[in-house]
């Protein structure tokens, strides 16, 4: 098929290589426009666009996709499908009906759970036990669109937000090459979603990352490995912000207040949260890397009865 690819970032790319090595012909790659980045805040290339220019595949970088110039610029390429993996501009009626066979989207969560921006992380932070991926016609409505296939991936218990990204990325890829090829021999039958059983899955801000020790341990535990690498957890350390990257549960409670450092070992410290402990095992603290517990103890003091947050 004669593609226009639609994608920004990182999760994008391995669904453009796929359709790429698929023998499928990439007119157009569509992404956005290029952004500052880094303490020098030189432009950087979206994932998607370092990809295509390697291919040696035109890219289109909008600022607004629905302008009417955008859209009389897409119809020069004559494509018979749009494939959509994180794109982050909503689409007009006129480009969903463009080709004959529509705009064909890969979205990271077995829908109708988890419309929206970011349903990789809220699998992780609700603690979902299976995941997946779902190739979608889109419509008009934020990922509404008819089902075409679905693949399923298991959580492992210690899933975080970044290793389920790469699983879904590459399961991603595999299920848009199938379900381009089925579009092309009319072998799918579009299933309608229906109603979703989860909240919409908005996206994420550093905000989401700071940690409420009222909260259960493990709802604290499934936030910080949702949140990992971006945002990241965090609490607040005798004025500096802590980042925690790993942490176990404990099923057992003390008498303090939610916060406070209730046991210090050589190995590591627990927290008493709203219910259970938080063993912490992993961190960061500002001008440091990402350090082990019992690295970050043996340099810094921190001792039963601090509290945190």
């Amino acid at each position: 098929m004669k593609v226009i690819f639609m994608g920004t970032p990182e999760f994008s790319v391995g669904t453009l290589e796929a359709l790429i090595e698929a023998g499928h012909e990439i007119v157009l790659a569509v992404t956005q426009p290029d952004k500052p980045k880094g303490r020098g805040k030189e432009m950087q290339f979206p994932p998607v666009k370092e990809c295509a220019l390697s291919h040696g595949i035109p890219v289109f970088q909008p600022k607004k996709i629905r302008e009417p110039e955008c859209i009389e610029e897409l119809k020069k390429y004559d494509a018979d499908v749009c494939v959509v993996i994180a794109f982050g501009q909503i689409l007009p009626k006129e480009i969903l009906q463009m080709t004959p066979f529509g705009c064909i989207n890969v979205h990271a969560s077995l829908l109708p759970k988890y419309r929206g921006a970011a349903p990789i992380q809220w699998a992780v932070i609700n603690g979902e036990e299976v995941s997946g991926v779902t190739t979608m016609q889109m419509d008009e409505g934020l990922d509404t669109g008819d089902m075409l296939e679905k693949t399923e991936i298991v959580l492992d218990a210690k899933e975080t937000g970044g290793s389920l990204h790469d699983k879904l990325a590459a399961a991603g890829a595999c299920l848009c090459v199938s379900t381009l090829e089925k579009l092309a021999n009319h072998e799918l039958t579009p299933e309608k979603q229906g109603e979703s059983t989860t909240e919409y899955a908005r996206m994420l801000d550093k905000k989401l990352g700071r940690i409420d020790w009222n909260r259960p341990a493990c709802e604290i535990e499934r936030l910080i490995r949702g949140l990992n690498p971006w945002p990241s957890a965090y609490t607040d350390w005798e004025g500096k912000t802590m980042k925690i990257w790993e942490a176990d549960v404990v099923h057992e409670d003390s008498d303090k207040k939610p916060g406070t450092v209730v046991e210090v070992t050589k190995n590591g410290f627990a927290v008493q949260t709203g219910k259970g402990l938080l063993q912490v095992k992993s961190l960061q603290i500002p001008g440091k890397k990402r350090m082990e517990a019992d690295a970050f103890l043996r340099g810094y003091p921190l001792s039963a009865g601090m509290l945190l947050g």
